[in-house]
C-alpha cells in the first residue's frame, strides 16, 4: 500500500510518500480500506516529536480515519468486510489501509460521507464533552469559544448553541466568523482588530463570560481569562498559537474561576464510557440533522504534509481532510 512515512522526526519534510507493506489484522482487529483521513493539530506535533505520544519509527500520523472494512480477525463478532465505519487510530492514518482494534470501530450512520466521518468524532467529541461534562455549560451562560473558525472551534460554537449558550464567537477573520455565525455564534469577535477583553465586557453589559473556550493560548487567552465572570469556567483545549500562557493564580482567587485542563484523548483510558455515551449523542444529533461537520478542503494522500501546514497556519476553516 501506499503510505505518508516518518522515517526521522522533526519538519514536515520528513514525510514522505511512500510503498509499504499492508497491515493484518490480529485476531481482535480489523483492517479498514481508508477512503478518509481528518487532520489534526496532534498529526503536526507527532510529526515534530513534540506531542505526548511518540509512536515508533517509521510510522504514519493520521489518527481518524473513515474507509471501509476488508478484513476481519478470527475473534471479532459484529462487523463484517463492506462494512462502513469510522476509527480512531491513534496512528497510522495517512495511508491507503490500517489495521484497528475492533472495539475502536463505530458504524458511519446512513447518509454520512466518508470525509464528514473521519472529521466528526475528535473535533464534536472534545467540544461536547469539554463543554457538557466538564465545563457544565448551562442555557442562557456566556460562551466565548477562541479559535471559532478551526476545527474544533466551529464546533464548540455549534454544540455550546444546541445547549441554550448564548455563544460569542473569536476569530482572526471576518470570514471565519461569519461561518461561526451560520453556525448559531449570536456575537463575533474579531481579535485581529478588537480588544477581547474590552469586547466581551460589552456585549455581556459588564457581566463577563461564564465559560471560555480555548485551542488558541497565548495573548488570546490572556485577554479572555480577563474578561470572566465570577465562578467562571475557562477550558483549556489547546495552544495553536504556539504560545503556552501562564495563569495568575490570585485572579482565580479573587473571582473564585475554575481552569479546566482538557485533553479528549486521555478519556480513552481511565473513562472510556464518558467517550461512550458523548458520541451516543453526538451521531443522534447528526442523524436528526441538527449538527453537521464543516469541511473547508481536502487534499490528496501525496498533499498530506501541505494539509497539515493548512491547519497549522489557521487558514482554514473547520476541518481539513485527506482523501484517499
Amino acid at each position: 500500500m501506499k503510505a505518508m512515512i516518518v522515517r526521522e522526526r522533526g519538519s514536515l519534510e520528513n514525510l514522505k510518500l511512500e510503498t509499504v507493506e499492508d497491515p493484518v489484522a490480529d485476531a481482535k482487529s480489523v483492517v479498514i480500506d481508508i477512503k478518509a483521513c481528518a487532520v489534526n493539530f496532534a498529526d503536526s506535533l507527532m510529526v515534530e516529536g513534540s506531542y505526548q505520544v511518540k509512536p515508533p519509527l517509521p510510522f504514519s500520523p493520521g489518527l481518524e480515519v473513515a474507509g471501509t472494512v476488508s478484513e476481519v480477525g478470527s475473534e471479532v463478532s459484529g462487523w463484517k468486510v463492506g462494512d462502513k465505519v469510522q476509527a480512531l487510530t491513534n496512528w497510522g492514518g495517512f495511508a491507503e489501509k490500517v489495521a484497528v482494534p475492533a472495539k475502536s470501530l463505530c458504524a458511519i450512520p446512513t447518509g454520512m460521507s466518508y470525509e464528514e466521518a473521519a472529521s466528526f468524532v475528535v473535533a464534536y467529541g472534545t467540544s461536547h464533552v469539554a463543554l457538557g461534562y466538564r465545563a457544565r455549560l448551562q442555557p442562557g451562560e456566556w460562551l466565548v469559544v477562541n479559535g471559532a473558525g478551526g476545527g474544533v472551534g466551529l464546533t464548540a460554537v455549534e454544540l455550546g448553541a444546541i445547549m441554550g449558550a448564548r455563544v460569542i464567537a473569536t476569530a482572526g477573520s471576518d470570514e471565519k466568523l461569519a461561518i461561526a455565525c451560520e453556525k448559531g455564534a449570536e456575537f463575533t469577535l474579531n481579535y485581529r482588530t478588537e480588544n477581547i477583553r474590552d469586547r466581551i465586557k460589552e456585549i455581556t453589559e459588564g457581566k463577563g463570560a461564564n465559560v471560555v473556550y480555548d485551542p488558541v493560548g497565548g495573548d488570546v487567552f490572556r485577554q479572555s481569562f480577563r474578561a470572566m465572570a465570577p465562578e467562571g469556567r475557562m477550558i483549556v483545549i489547546g495552544f495553536a498559537s504556539g504560545d503556552i500562557p501562564q495563569v495568575p493564580a490570585n485572579h482565580l482567587l479573587v473571582k473564585n474561576i475554575e481552569l479546566i485542563g482538557f485533553y479528549w484523548g486521555a478519556y480513552k483510558e481511565f473513562k472510556n464510557q464518558v467517550l461512550v455515551d458523548s458520541a451516543v449523542e453526538l451521531f443522534d444529533w447528526y442523524k436528526k440533522g441538527a449538527i453537521k461537520p464543516h469541511i473547508s478542503a481536502t487534499y490528496p494522500l501525496e498533499k498530506t504534509a501541505d494539509a497539515i501546514r493548512a491547519l497549522r497556519a489557521r487558514t482554514s476553516a473547520g476541518k481539513v481532510i485527506v482523501t484517499i
